[in-house]
């Protein structure tokens, strides 16, 4: 049996008829940038979110610089966040001119540990990006309670993350950006790049729309510095179909983990946590395991198509070396990068192919 570690055709298969209906009212109308569509997915993007205001872009790393940028942070500033994640995050910090500084994780959760930010927090400290890694929320409380301490702006990096909770309360909605990607196999994904900004600030709202579109507020008068970084009409349409899949998809994304959880009992995996009053999507089920190469060539062998998130931490990558001195050692991201790896998972998955995968790894040995 082959198991791909995504299959976004499957799905698109079983929605075939009202993503195309959507798509041709945007053709038969012709207007592509910035028409109803966008404007009516942000604002049924909100009420999904049950909060905020929404500014649609081109990519969820232009949602996360378009957060700083609304912030004011520049040259000079210090942003913090995580070595473990997509090197997005990093990259949007470094765009404004501002200094990442990167803190060590969760051993639990593989977030941001919110008992070591305080300690990297100077006078230069302007803001700080939690990513709500693999679709389980960062510790939202402890870091806005400590954001208020010290006047910082908080952006979620919620990229891997729509729909996910804590205490009932969607991520994205705690601090003041929230930030999420529709690349095609994201939860709720687009078929091309997408993203949006949520804020529950209407000024910062403004500033955000203005940012996404030249710095104009009207056309042809430019108020301020900006970008084009609009979502278009194609993609907002798909995505207006899409979210009203997204709890189903989120659903029937939980109960894979839990049969995953419920029947892996290999003495070489720990499964992934799910802290109490926090809701996982499971955009990403990532195992934990000291014979990950071992185990992922043992599943390529069975045609079970595996990957790794992140093999690297940001601090590592060869573009970044520079930047770090060679005794900067972030030793909880250093240690989890060598033994995680990613299962397939995606909502279309079928129970013989769970009891495939599961199978396969009960039976690997060393």
């Amino acid at each position: 049996m082959f198991v791909p570690f995504v299959d976004l055709k499957s799905q698109y298969q079983k929605i075939t008829s009202e993503i195309n209906d959507a798509i041709s009212l945007v053709f038969g109308k012709s207007n592509f940038i910035l028409g109803e569509n966008v404007k009516k997915f942000e604002e049924e993007f909100c009420q999904y979110l049950e909060g905020g205001y929404a500014v649609a872009v081109h990519s969820g790393t232009d949602a996360l610089y378009l957060s700083l940028l609304a912030c004011g942070i520049s040259s000079g500033d210090e942003v913090i966040t995580v070595s473990h994640t997509f090197i997005a995050t990093y990259l949007a910090i470094v765009q404004t001119g501002a200094i990442p500084i990167l803190v060590d994780i969760d051993p639990s959760t593989f977030n941001i540990d919110p008992d070591k930010i305080e300690e990297k927090v100077t006078d230069k400290t302007k803001a700080i990006i939690p990513v709500h890694l693999y679709g389980h929320p960062a510790n939202m409380v402890q870091i806005v309670e400590l954001a208020k301490k010290y006047n910082l702006f908080v952006i979620e990096d919620a990229c891997q993350a729509h729909g996910s909770k804590i205490s009932g309360k969607k991520a994205g909605l705690f601090g003041d950006f929230g930030c999420f990607s529709f690349y095609p196999t994201k939860n709720l994904g687009a078929y091309g790049d997408g993203g949006v900004v949520v804020t529950q600030d209407e000024k910062l709202r403004d500033k955000l729309l203005s940012l996404r579109n030249y710095g104009q507020k009207k056309k042809y008068f430019h108020e301020r510095f900006g970008i084009n970084t609009r979502l278009d009409e194609l993609q907002a349409a798909i995505l207006r179909v899409k979210l009203n899949y997204l709890d189903e998809w989120n659903n029937l994304r939980r109960n894979i983990s839990k049969q995953y959880r419920d029947q892996i009992n290999s003495p070489y995996v720990s499964c992934p946590v799910e802290m109490d009053q926090y809701f996982h999507v499971y955009h990403l089920y990532v195992i934990k395991t000291y014979e990950r190469d071992q185990l992922q060539e043992w599943l390529a062998k069975k045609d079970i198509q595996t990957q790794i998130h992140y093999p690297i931490p940001v601090h590592l990558q060869k573009c970044f070396l520079k930047e770090f001195k060679n005794d900067f050692h972030l030793p909880v991201t250093e240690n989890i990068s060598k033994k995680i790896l990613s299962l397939p998972m995606y909502p279309e998955m079928s129970n013989d192919q769970i009891k495939y995968i599961v199978k396969s790894i009960n039976e690997f040995n060393v």
